[in-house]
């Protein structure tokens, strides 16, 4: 089965509750397995205003297409109340679609992985405890000025 990374963030309302049951509901998907869930990171949102996010990678193992992942991650934020009213607007839940094992996919829907994956220090440092292989030093260096912090409770 391909390894799904998703990344997870949200700034609105109660932040750690809806990482939480956004990991619980990946989780519980049929046929999904477990594979692994970094801590819980605190971060400076990245071309927005607003307040601090909360973020995380898990990883698990995906019976069904990237595409299907998508369409699944999609209705997980919409029951949490995610709304788009603009580009970088706070959120209740984001989740997004960082890696589908080590394939490239370019549609009109779906870029894997992540476009901006390498820019982002909130996906860098939790990628880096869930698959160590994908994170260089030279990447979190080129991060090093967003400000981010490692929480210590526990997670999820």
């Amino acid at each position: 089965m391909p390894e799904l990374i998703v990344g997870l963030g949200a700034n609105l309302g109660d932040a750690r509750a809806a990482l939480r049951g956004a990991v619980a509901a990946l989780h519980a998907l049929p046929g999904v397995q477990p594979r692994a869930c970094s801590a819980l990171w605190r971060s400076a949102p990245v071309d927005a205003p607003g307040e601090d996010y909360l973020n995380a990678v898990v990883s698990v193992s995906y019976p069904f297409s990237a595409q299907q992942a998508l369409q699944q991650l999609q209705d997980i934020e919409q029951q949490a109340g995610r709304q788009r009213p603009y580009r970088h607007a706070p959120r209740t839940l984001d989740l997004d679609l960082l890696f589908w094992g080590d394939e490239t996919i370019d549609t009109p829907t779906l870029t894997v992985p992540h476009p901006r994956w390498r820019e982002r220090a909130f996906v860098l440092h939790p990628l880096a405890e869930v698959a160590p292989r994908r994170v260089t030093p030279a990447m979190l260096a080129a991060v090093s000025a967003q400000r981010i912090q490692r929480l210590t409770e526990p997670f999820p």
